[in-house]
């Protein structure tokens, strides 16, 4: 097989991981960084020896003519540049969320179809060892599920500047809670039918109509229920910033890690200390007959590692003629949940999905 020549598009937390993956796997030639900040695209092309950078994606996608886009911009852009990418006849891959819209997700998932174009949404916890392991257990414990889930980060400086730009075009529970959700899914393999939620505006700094802390509920055919919380800013708090719980009628497994450092810090994102498996089996004198088991992952893959990951499925999925009917149906599906969760915020009722 050719070598893939590959445009990075975005050169933040993600696109440098992402380019790093791509550097480091002799079937992606990088022909191209592009970023509305020199500094940064010429920070990363520096660090990967010299490579051409662009300020503007038309440009770039005209002239490397890439075999493989990578978008790890703002969410606002990912529609229309992963519909330009796809209409040039190029692979995709594209963090998540895929679109701002389900109507626009949807148009892409068809796009790719006709273009026989292989197209990857970034869930990097699909990719995570000890998620994997997470969802095959949770998957044991019976239904229903109650799942209950968060990721809060208090952020400042540069990380708070990141947010409030995240934040011109959705909220927190919509740009994460993609994956949570989508994490849910895969545990209950079950319909949603209806999503609640609440959010409150934390700060003066953001539009009048945008919220920095959000909560969602989500109900699935089978009975199983979830909760997923977001906040960011400076005034969140650090005290229950990451939780990872689910319980069933056999128990529960939850994902522990003591020492997080800072919520602001992606390492901390997807990183687990130990899963903790509860049983819930009772003897004739109504005690535990199993002690809880915990199991050590603290041989992960970091950051990096899982954006390298995620690059050699993207290349498994063009080598091996993959079918990604899933893949994409889970991404709309996620979407449609989280944006649902929006809605109910901004009108204060429950979704029927």
């Amino acid at each position: 097989m050719k070598t893939l020549k590959t445009l990075v598009v975005g050169c933040g937390n993600m696109g440098i991981s992402h380019a790093r993956a791509y550097h480091k796997l002799s079937e992606f030639e990088i022909v191209g960084l592009v970023s509305r900040n020199p500094e940064s695209r010429e920070r990363l092309s520096k660090e990967l020896g010299g490579l051409p950078t662009f300020s503007d994606f038309e440009t770039a996608l005209k002239e490397t003519k890439p075999d493989v886009v990578s978008i790890n911009t703002y969410p606002d852009t990912h529609a229309q540049y992963a519909k330009k990418s796809l209409e040039a006849g190029a692979h995709v891959f594209v963090e998540k969320p895929l679109a701002l819209t389900v109507e626009e997700a949807r148009e892409l998932v068809a796009l790719a179809k006709e273009k026989n174009r292989k197209m990857v949404v970034g869930y990097i916890l699909r990719v995570h060892p000890s998620w994997t392991k997470f969802v095959e257990m949770a998957r044991g414990l019976g239904k229903p599920l109650v799942m209950r889930m968060n990721l809060n980060q208090q952020s400042s400086g540069d990380h708070w500047y990141t947010h409030k730009q995240l934040m011109n075009s959705m909220s927190p529970i919509v740009d994460c809670g993609v994956h949570y959700v989508d994490i849910m899914c895969l545990m209950t393999q079950s319909k949603p039918i209806s999503v609640s939620a609440i959010g409150a505006r934390l700060t003066q700094e953001i539009d009048a109509k945008m919220y920095n802390y959000g909560q969602l509920q989500v109900r699935f055919e089978d009975g199983s229920v979830g909760w997923y919380e977001a906040g960011w800013g400076p005034m969140m708090s650090e005290t229950a910033v990451f939780i990872k719980d689910v319980i069933g009628p056999k128990g529960a497994v939850s994902i522990v890690d003591e020492n997080k450092g800072e919520s602001q810090d992606v390492e901390g994102h997807s990183k687990t200390g130990s899963l903790i498996i509860h049983h819930s089996e009772l003897n004739a004198e109504g005690k535990f007959v199993k002690k809880d088991q915990q199991i050590p992952t603290e041989d992960e893959p970091d950051h990096d590692g899982l954006c390298l990951l995620e690059q050699e499925y993207l290349l498994k999925a063009i080598e091996e003629d993959l079918d990604l009917t899933d893949h994409l149906n889970d991404a709309v599906n996620s979407l449609k949940i989280v944006l649902a969760a929006d809605e109910s915020v901004r009108t204060g009722k429950t979704i029927i999905l």
